[in-house]
């Protein structure tokens, strides 16, 4: 393995977090993890808990869930293909996830009944309600 990959070790949940590619920085990964976003087997964990090959951690990141369980350790964050290598999700949760994709992709764009700008109906409409 690389220099880069922790053999026989722990490392801190938010960095794993991080590596794995889960969260932008380590600090989203953190205040996640604070939130109760992250269990680890089962049970909450704090951003500053160690995890091992062999963990099983259960997230959510916006409407989406993952159940994966921890494979390697990283020290670094590396590209997309390498932080793949670090988790194997659960075949129950990649599905859920899917299903969640794709009923999201189904459902029309929040915005699409807006077409340019308000006529003065609207704005009559708008100021009535806001009070102006």
């Amino acid at each position: 393995m690389d220099d880069d990959h922790v053999d026989d070790e722990s490392l801190r949940l938010d960095k794993w977090l991080w590596a794995a590619r889960f969260f932008k920085t380590r600090s989203l990964a953190a205040k996640a993890v604070d939130g109760g976003k992250v269990r680890l087997n089962g049970a909450l964990a704090k951003p500053a808990r160690a995890i091992k090959p062999g963990d099983e951690l259960a997230l959510r990141v916006g409407e989406l869930e993952w159940v994966v369980e921890v494979r390697a350790l990283s020290k670094s964050r590396g590209p997309a293909a390498q932080a793949v290598l670090l988790y194997a999700e659960r075949e129950d949760s990649r599905a859920r996830r899917e299903a969640a994709i794709a009923a999201r992709k189904v459902q029309a764009h929040p915005g699409a009944g807006v077409k340019g700008r308000p006529t003065k109906k609207d704005r009559r409409l708008i100021h009535r309600f806001t009070g102006n």
